[in-house]
């Protein structure tokens, strides 16, 4: 079901032309925003490689802290016809709007919503009490990359999210629920598998936390060139990812 979760305003519309760092990378504005060259804020620890390269479009804010090094912030880039967000920094709050919409939400009705939550050696991005009273742990992750119709994390080799991983697996052999919501950013995505190529580790661990009943929401959200950032469906893992 389609649900608009929140709206953002872009400020500019550029062409990505380097990423000098994780964070940092170089974007061609016209005369108005300041001109070609300007540095940009990129808010994604993933490679991105298929939607930051040289001459793809993106979409910017503006900085809203004065005399930061960068002047804008990075928040979506072109991918064939959609827009794909590519700002971890909006993934809370895209989250969140799906949990607390029991319209949508795959945990129903809930008491109450605690963020960043310390469990064992990590902290999980909620904690959650569903109105039967049952406690449940969720980890969420940002999937911006898809090959064939299959959203993949990670895109880069990531420890702490098989340690997330791990940590969900030992909440539920506690006798908690615990869950990961895929944020699948990706429109043209069918169904959700874990980037074994890319990080082995990462794919073992989902796949022993699938076993052992952690539950798993690969949430297909879209992003338009208005801004609007809206809630599209539940989408399955594939077969053979479990």
């Amino acid at each position: 079901m389609r649900v608009r979760l929140l709206k953002t305003e872009f400020h500019a519309e550029g062409i990505f032309r380097q990423r000098i760092n994780r964070f940092v990378g170089i974007v061609d504005l016209d005369e108005r925003h300041g001109g070609a060259g300007q540095r940009v804020h990129v808010h994604d620890p993933g490679r991105l490689s298929e939607l930051l390269f040289p001459g793809n479009r993106v979409k910017l804010v503006r900085a809203s802290r004065p005399g930061r090094k960068t002047g804008w912030t990075l928040i979506a880039a072109r991918f064939e016809e959609q827009w794909v967000l590519v700002n971890s920094g909006l993934h809370r709050r895209i989250s969140e709007a799906i949990i607390t919409d029991a319209s949508i939400s795959p945990f129903g009705m809930l008491d109450s919503v605690e963020a960043e939550v310390r469990a064992g050696a990590s902290r999980l991005d909620y904690r959650l009490v569903t109105a039967e009273g049952e406690v449940v742990w969720v980890e969420v992750k940002g999937c911006t990359l898809a090959r064939n119709g299959i959203a993949l994390f990670p895109d880069a080799p990531t420890s702490r999210g098989v340690r997330h991983v791990e940590e969900l697996v030992s909440l539920r052999k506690r006798g908690f629920r615990s869950a990961m919501m895929i944020l699948v950013l990706r429109s043209d995505a069918q169904c959700f598998a874990p980037n074994g190529d890319t990080d082995p580790l990462f794919a073992e661990a989902f796949n022993r936390a699938a076993k052992s009943g952690v539950e798993v929401y690969p949430v297909l959200c879209s992003c338009s060139g208005q801004g609007d950032i809206c809630h599209e469906r539940l989408i399955e893992v594939c077969r053979g990812s479990r």
